[in-house]
């Protein structure tokens, strides 16, 4: 059987339970040394002459050669590379997270700040604004940045933030292990709406996580075929546009052609008429030159009878 990863608010709480312990125990031993010391050295009447004790202005040896000295000291030397050490090793895990990487069953998603807000981007390409839903209990990698300033992400009651950095990521990780919403704030003064920088962390279950999931790539499917078929109304209202420009345009042309055609024919008409009328009036002529040459001729004929 798997074992369940340690969460951020446990690995912090272990911490700080830890040094609330350590500096409580010294705490108490050093007041309660303190108080041993005062009430043995007290001053009183039955005092002995040569009794050792403690000179105003000198460093106290302990008695024995200064041994309790060099015994305390080296006791505190041992708890306090200890808890470095522990400690150490408890923010490490920090930030490897629980397997040094995302596992096959970790849950990646990209966060994007910007002014003022953000945006995730989940692995099946579902996109939110402000709201980040994870399941409880799964560790959740984030992949962190921004588009324009600085910012600072941040899940107060989850224990993470990271820094938004434009051109940048910046990987952390976490487990919610209760069903709830958190607030999602920026930690980094980013500009006038900062303080209104906020979103929502909702944590369901694993059914409802899977449902809601499902239900959001159905509507960007459905969101990108109904873009898909308003580019191709568009296309093809351009290519009807387009057609009747060109229908007209060659309507326009056929019918510039059949007005040229009129008028040529016009013109043709014209010129057949002007020929008759050429014509008729050589006709006119010939008919004229005629009667003057009958009158010419009737004219030698009686000059020759005289």
């Amino acid at each position: 059987m798997q074992t369940q990863p340690e969460t951020r608010v446990n690995v912090f709480e272990e911490i700080f339970l830890v040094f609330l312990g350590l500096g409580t125990l010294v705490g108490v031993v050093v007041i309660a040394y303190t108080l041993y010391n005062a009430y043995k050295y007290r001053d009183h009447d039955d005092r002995k002459p040569d009794e050792d004790l403690p000179t105003l202005g000198e460093l106290p040896t302990g008695g024995g050669s200064g041994k309790k000295l060099f015994v305390s000291f080296g006791l505190s030397a041992i708890i306090v590379i200890s808890l470095v050490v522990w400690t150490y090793g408890m923010l490490l895990y920090v930030e490897e997270g629980p397997d040094g990487n995302p596992g096959d069953d970790a849950i990646e998603v990209d966060v994007e700040g910007f002014a003022f807000g953000w945006d995730f981007y989940y692995e099946n390409g579902v996109e939110t604004g402000g709201e980040l839903v994870v399941p409880e209990g799964q560790t959740v990698w984030l992949n962190v940045t921004a588009t324009d300033v600085w910012h600072s992400f941040g899940i107060t009651e989850q224990r993470v933030k990271a820094d938004a950095i434009p051109g940048e990521y910046d990987e952390t990780w976490f487990i919610a292990e209760e069903e709830g919403e958190y607030l999602i704030e920026c930690f980094e003064l980013c500009g006038p709406g900062h303080s209104a920088m906020e979103a929502t962390l909702n944590v369901t279950d694993e059914a409802t996580y899977e449902e809601w999931l499902e239900e959001q790539a159905a509507e960007m499917e459905e969101e990108e075929e109904a873009d898909e078929e308003a580019d191709e109304d568009e296309a093809n209202g351009d290519d009807e546009a387009d057609e009747e420009a060109d229908e007209d345009e060659a309507n326009g042309d056929d019918e510039a052609d059949d007005a040229n055609g009129d008028d040529e024919a016009d013109d043709a008409n014209g010129d057949d008429e002007n020929g008759d009328d050429e014509n008729g009036d050589e006709e006119t002529d010939n008919e004229t030159d005629d009667e003057a040459g009958d009158d010419e001729g009737g004219d030698v004929d009686d000059g020759g009878e005289d």
